[in-house]
């Protein structure tokens, strides 16, 4: 198996506790602390979360010190182990390897970079949804994505500037509390780069927002087909053949008279209208 020159004789980290805001608290002080490259988290289920960190290895086991210190200060019981210059096949099997392609290729990138992050976590979803909800209405901040890590933790996980996210995980314990369980919180003020990419992060943001397309189902209704009767048409009757007795009458032709020519009307005489004697005197007989 071919090595990134990056990772060649280095250690191996890790580090686990019981919470996911825990174990992201306590993977950036290691960050913090030592010249260490953050692999990514494993989750097992029953709330335990193990951080994986690469790097030289006297900066591992600074790291890992360092790192166990925190998760004690948050209460929690942790395990931890250091592994000087592992074998090729372990790297191989455990789920880490890819990470290590993306780091040794480049593949890196976050829009949310140079914002501080909250998290809280809750024992229940519906704790986890309505905290959530409460945070987005308190402050200007981002719900990036949730994060379950089994024995009913969820852990809500939100971006924004310092004073938004510090006032948003606020609201969101005091909604947890009244809901159901709150189980741990945390803000991390300034998230280094790499921390900030191994993070949860939600679909929506990986890939570019497409307007909300809802399809029309048309549920198609199989129905029975009506057998219409057949019509029964009438039997045209079909002219008898002609005997030989019977024979059509030869054509003729018919002479029509030729037309007279009628009479002209003569015109007719127009009245003579004798003209009115102006003073002209009537004489009437006497009685």
């Amino acid at each position: 198996m071919n090595r990134s020159d990056r990772f060649t004789d280095t250690a191996l980290g890790l580090i686990s506790t019981q919470s996911f805001p825990a174990i992201v608290g306590t993977a950036d002080m290691m960050l913090k602390s030592a010249g260490v490259t953050l692999v990514g988290y494993e989750m097992i289920g029953g709330g335990f979360c193990t951080a994986v960190v690469r790097g030289g290895i006297s900066d591992v086991r600074l790291a890992i010190d360092v790192g166990k210190d925190t998760a004690e200060q948050f209460g929690q019981e942790v395990s931890t182990i250091v592994i000087a210059r592992p074998m090729a096949n372990l790297e191989a099997v455990l789920p880490i390897g890819s990470r290590l392609a993306q780091l040794a290729l480049g593949q890196e990138g976050n829009r949310f970079r140079n914002l501080a992050v909250g998290l809280l976590e809750t024992r229940g979803f519906p704790a986890m949804v309505g905290a959530a909800d409460a945070m987005l209405k308190s402050a200007d901040v981002t719900f990036t994505a949730y994060h379950s890590i089994g024995a009913g933790l969820c852990t809500a996980i939100i971006r924004g500037t310092v004073a938004n996210v510090a006032m948003a995980v606020d609201v969101g314990m005091q909604e947890a509390d009244r809901i159901g369980e709150l189980h741990s919180v945390m803000v991390i003020p300034r998230a280094l780069e790499d921390l900030d990419q191994t993070l949860p992060l939600a679909k929506c943001w990986l890939e570019e927002l497409q307007p909300l397309q809802i399809p029309i189902q048309v549920r198609e209704v199989e129905r029975e087909l009506v057998a219409l009767p057949e019509l029964q048409k009438a039997p045209i009757p079909l002219a008898a053949p002609l005997s030989q007795d019977k024979q059509l009458p030869e054509a003729r032709a018919v002479e029509f008279p030729e037309p007279t020519a009628e009479p002209v009307a003569e015109p007719i005489a127009e009245p003579v209208i004798e003209p009115i004697v102006e003073n002209e005197s009537l004489q009437f007989p006497e009685e």
